[in-house]
């Protein structure tokens, strides 16, 4: 499996390692805000960084912001009412309360949530993995848990796979999910066989591996350079940061 392929945005040309810093300095920035105002200002900060990653990138995050809603909806779901997070009612919605506190933490979680995740599906989609872990290990990070990340982005779409060609299996077989011992069995023996499959097919990379010479080291890209671009690039992101930091101290 190969890296995804960069977009074609003014992104895509950024050092990785300014990419790594930018995702993790911005993400902890975005996460600790404490106000709307700032939180707001925040989410379109996002969407002009989410706007330089190309055209193609975007069209691409626009489908994995879907998989953000479930995480919002939970929250909507609970934190608005009193049962939850009391405070002053607002409205009655039959045996519920909505409370004004729940409101606004609500609206600011879900504002932060929303900066994050466009901030980082425009990082992370202008550039293949390899680059940006090639970049962060030029940065210091433990060479381990940089490996494990490659054979990570490898491999889960893989298993994945077998997933996939086992529930087929069973539905050939006419499996049909229900409430019963059954089907909680048959979950079962489905995990425990692509656990079993899952170790099997570890043997045999790492032996395909040793015979090609692995000795538990990946070699990645480190001909990195600085370039103009970078540095204009790394005055946008503070200067973004500087707007939205003094925003949330109003």
């Amino acid at each position: 499996m190969t890296s995804p392929e960069p977009s074609l945005g003014l992104l895509s040309q950024v050092d990785p390692r300014l990419k790594v810093i930018v995702l993790v300095l911005w993400s902890f920035l975005l996460a600790f805000l404490q106000n709307q105002e700032a939180a707001l200002a925040g989410l379109g900060a996002s969407a002009i960084i989410y706007a330089l990653s190309g055209p193609k990138s975007v069209l691409k995050g626009l489908k994995s912001l879907l998989a953000i809603n479930a995480f919002l909806l939970f929250i909507w779901l609970l934190l608005p009412f009193s049962f939850s997070y009391p405070g002053t009612v607002v409205y009655v919605l039959g045996p519920l309360k909505v409370t004004k506190e729940g409101l606004n933490l609500s609206i600011l979680l879900s504002l932060k949530a929303l900066s994050i995740t466009l901030g980082a599906l425009a990082i992370t989609g202008s550039a293949g993995v390899f680059d940006l872990v090639a970049g962060a290990r030029r940065l210091g990070a433990p060479e381990k848990m940089t490996s494990i990340l490659l054979m990570m982005t490898r491999y889960v779409s893989v298993i994945s796979q077998e997933y996939y060609r086992l529930r087929q299996a069973m539905k050939i077989r006419g499996f049909r999910p229900r409430t019963n011992l059954h089907t909680l069995r048959s979950y079962a023996n489905l995990a425990g066989l692509l656990l079993v499959r899952g170790l099997d097919r570890a043997e045999r990379v790492q032996a395909a591996m040793l015979c090609r010479g692995y000795n538990g080291r990946f070699w990645l890209k480190t001909d990195f350079k600085f370039k103009l671009l970078d540095l204009l690039v790394a005055f946008l992101f503070l200067g973004l940061s500087l707007v939205v930091a003094a925003i949330d101290r109003v």
